[in-house]
């Protein structure tokens, strides 16, 4: 069969959608996908036939980075986010073009099923109902309203909130690029918000994380007949160029304190840089220091701190003593399954989500990245260094869905929908 995957976002929003692709062609299948230029390289690394779409995801990544910074630090700054709001806008514009929209529509011509990762899913949709084929999603984080992801609000109120958020977001440039692609394709212009169009589309919708992070919310995607599966965490694994080099340095003193910002783009490497080394040099702890998309070369470094780039986080989490991290689903899950606690230094709208979901489970705490300090660091350290927090740590650890189970039951769903050539 031919599978046309499409997705948009940072390494971490993709990496799901290309894991069940590598999965998908390891079993023989004819499979292409589409995401952003930047991530090209990384998709074809993993055995993918691999296509740009849009623009360069980390450029909307860090105005909406300054959205939510300003928004949770001086929200009532409404001129700045206002401008902030437009850049994003503007961004969206740019990337959601004729151009795009045909490279989605020749990625799909003649595929048996069109899959798509979280955000602006609504244009691979489009072009499934164009072609009148199957289309799948693959949510790295229970975003479909529901009842249990907002513990602090009655069921009925919480699914109301999340309901219109959905309605919220329908509109500006994403709706005005979506009501074009759609005349271009010659559908009619959508009247209803895309993620109730996909549900009424009878679309499967993968929930790709695990039960323990919202309690009870299997049951209630049960009621859904099969149609929202939760399957686990989808992560790769690749191993690394410095994951040997790293696990030496580990092996050579005491297990460090790993700081892993990934697709997170700190303000100042300089100013996170001496603050690690100053909290960690407290503690009598020695840190490393997963750069990510941050610079981190070329400033001042620190004997009991080393910096690196990318690691094999399945790999060097087991190793470390706690990790410090921005709390995107994966890197959360990866550190769950390594039974080592845990602070989310969060920015984006649904990572205290996973922080407060951390501090529920008794392996984490967090708090938002523009108001750490280097005491308030500190404090954060010094909880979860206490026994109880990996002793809970540890003893959650084979709770959770282990990655080559939860990604075998993903592309099982995927391969079987596609047979079904299920069209609501």
């Amino acid at each position: 069969m031919k599978f046309a995957l499409a997705c948009y976002g940072a390494r971490g929003d993709v990496e799901p959608t290309v894991a069940v692709g590598c999965e998908l062609l390891r079993r023989g299948h004819d499979v292409s996908i589409a995401l952003p230029p930047n991530l090209v390289g990384f998709a074809e690394a993993a055995g993918l036939t691999a296509i740009g779409l849009g623009t360069d995801s980390r450029i909307i990544a860090a105005v909406q980075q300054d959205y939510w910074t300003h928004f949770f630090r001086l929200p009532w700054n409404r001129k700045e986010l206002q401008r902030l709001g437009r850049e994003i806008s503007e961004i969206v514009t740019r990337c959601w073009t004729e151009e795009a929209f045909n490279t989605l529509k020749s990625l799909a011509d003649g595929a048996d099923l069109i899959m798509s990762g979280y955000g602006f899913e609504q244009f691979p949709f489009n072009i499934a109902e164009y072609y009148g084929i199957p289309f799948a999603m693959l949510y790295w984080f229970p975003i479909r309203p529901n009842g249990k992801v907002v513990p602090l609000l009655p069921a009925p109120l919480g699914r109301a909130a999340m309901r219109g958020y959905e309605r919220l977001t329908w509109g500006g440039p994403a709706k005005a690029a979506e009501d074009a692609q759609r005349r271009e394709l010659g559908l009619p212009t959508a009247t209803r918000p895309w993620p109730r169009r996909i549900d009424e589309r009878g679309s499967l919708e993968i929930q790709g994380y695990d039960k323990l992070f919202v309690p009870g919310l299997g049951a209630e995607w049960a009621k859904w007949d099969g149609k929202r599966p939760l399957v686990g965490t989808l992560t790769l694994g690749f191993p690394q160029d410095a994951d040997e080099d790293v696990l030496s340095w580990i092996a050579a003193g005491t297990p460090p304190i790993c700081f892993a910002f990934g697709s997170l783009a700190v303000e100042s490497a300089a100013d996170m840089l001496a603050m690690i080394a100053a909290a960690c040099a407290r503690l009598g702890e020695r840190a490393l220091v997963c750069a990510g998309v941050s610079e981190f070369s070329d400033i001042h470094q620190f004997e009991h701190v080393k910096v690196v780039g990318a690691v094999n986080y399945e790999a060097i989490f087991p190793a470390c003593r706690a990790v410090v991290h921005h709390g995107g689903a994966a890197t959360t899950a990866t550190c769950l399954r390594s039974g080592v606690p845990q602070v989310v230094l969060w920015t984006f709208y649904d990572q205290p989500l996973e922080g407060a979901a951390l501090r529920r489970l008794g392996v984490g705490t967090y708090r938002r990245l523009s108001t750490t300090t280097e005491e308030s660091l500190l404090k954060d350290l010094r909880r979860i260094l206490a026994p109880e927090y990996l002793t809970r740590a540890r003893e959650l650890a084979p709770r959770m869905t282990k990655p080559a189970e939860s990604l075998t039951a993903a592309t099982d769903l995927v391969e079987n929908f596609a047979r079904l050539r299920r069209v609501g």
